[in-house]
């Protein structure tokens, strides 16, 4: 009879999902195989380090009021570096500070007087903020979906106020700039800014996933390990080599390689590029996000307000495109900085890296909290998980790998 050791347990994809799977079997006394296609573990939450700069693969936050992060990472280990909970708007005149003074005092005057909507936009938002803070998350997930744009119009928010504040805020979150999102999601993604603050790791937002594979301690991780076709008994490498298995969990986009998957996943894709720019004087830890139309630019952040710089005169600068374009790396590199000089005032800016990033959220129109296993059972010995399965979030990429493990699980005890 096999024991727990001796049970096949193979993970494809080494993002935050297989790492959290993985971590759940271990702890009851499995030892599984992680199978990943890249050199690299994190997937999507990956860090690079080029010329001492420390650049996230897809400028990207941790809110650290997410259950399921709360739960699973170490947020002291991490060094959480918190930003300034609001943003500063660049319109045609001028640029304006609109924040939440209930977790920065300093942020109450700004967006008082600020001309980004009416006072009685801003109320509406202050109630929002109260509304949600009091919802229980599993309530917004069970109301009725409509697209993000039309909740807000919804609510009474101004048409000003939507396109000056909402549709640059959440186009950078959701990356795409019609707010087509669910409305699920608008809540809940809302209600963790309002309980929490977006923060990233002072190491980059990569550490996450170190973290966790750091945490295991039996599972064994294959790099450069690509799956070729996953069948109800084999695992056929790309290397030719085949493996039998007991439960196999695909914590990856199956599209590819699992016999008979006819799902077609869809994905947004953003740009996020960087630069080293000269410092005039430290700047806030505060996104800046673009409301004029004629933009490619969605929003820039200084990662260095909250990160080392290697170099003591200059900072880094991200710059986030979430629009579609047809653009080349050298063509786009020359308009984004052509718009930071116009419209940011930033000069003397030197390129450091382009990422274009083809699978960056899942394209959801109905999104769920968590998946329901039932969905996630492909076939009896293989489920599928990540955060496609759910919604566009680590949140939900955290608990589809603890469910998938759930399921595994059963179905170890079982057969």
């Amino acid at each position: 009879m096999k024991t727990n050791q001796d049970k096949n347990i193979y993970i494809i994809g080494a993002g935050v999902s297989g790492l959290i799977a993985a971590q759940n079997l271990e702890q009851k006394g499995y030892v599984p195989t992680i199978l990943e296609a890249t050199g690299y573990i994190g997937g999507r939450v990956r860090t690079e380090i080029i010329d001492g700069w420390i650049l996230d693969v897809g400028f990207q936050v941790l809110l650290d009021a997410y259950p399921m992060s709360k739960k699973y990472l170490n947020y002291v280990d991490l060094d959480l570096q918190r930003l300034s909970p609001g943003a500063r708007i660049y319109t045609d005149n001028d640029s304006h500070i609109i924040g939440d003074p209930l977790r920065d005092i300093s942020m109450l005057l700004p967006t008082l007087f600020s001309s980004i909507g009416s006072i009685r936009d801003k109320l509406k938002i202050f109630q929002l903020n109260l509304r949600l803070k009091n919802t229980p998350t599993s309530t917004l997930f069970n109301k009725k979906e409509r697209t993000t744009l039309a909740y807000l119009q919804y609510l009474g928010f101004s048409d000003k106020i939507i396109t000056q504040f909402f549709k640059p805020f959440f186009s950078g979150i959701f990356l795409e700039c019609h707010l087509h999102t669910s409305s699920r999601m608008f809540e809940f993604i809302y209600k963790m800014f309002a309980e929490g603050f977006a923060t990233l790791p002072k190491a980059g937002i990569g550490a996450i996933a170190s973290q966790l594979a750091g945490q295991l301690k039996t599972t064994q991780i294959q790099l450069n390990n690509e799956v070729q076709k996953v069948t109800t008994d084999f695992i056929t490498m790309a290397s030719g080599d085949q493996y039998p298995y007991d439960v196999c969990i695909v914590a990856t986009d199956p599209s590819s390689f699992l016999e008979g998957y006819s799902v077609k996943n869809r994905w947004k894709t953003c740009d996020t590029l960087y630069f080293s720019v000269p410092i005039n004087n430290v700047p806030p830890p505060i996104i800046h996000l673009s409301a004029l139309s004629d933009t490619l630019i969605n929003n820039i952040f200084y990662p260095t307000s909250v990160q080392q710089a290697p170099y003591p005169h200059l900072q880094l600068l991200s710059v986030t495109v979430v629009k579609q374009h047809s653009f080349s790396s050298e063509v786009l590199v020359s308009q984004v900085m052509g718009e930071l000089e116009k419209y940011f005032s930033i000069i003397k800016a030197k390129f450091i890296k382009h990422y274009a990033i083809q699978r960056a959220l899942p394209d959801l129109r109905s999104v769920l909290y968590e998946p329901d296993l039932d969905l996630m059972t492909y076939a009896d010995k293989i489920l599928l998980c990540g955060d496609h399965t759910a919604n566009g979030s680590l949140n939900a990429a955290m608990i589809s790998g603890e469910r998938a493990s759930h399921g595994a699980l059963y179905r170890l005890k079982t057969n």
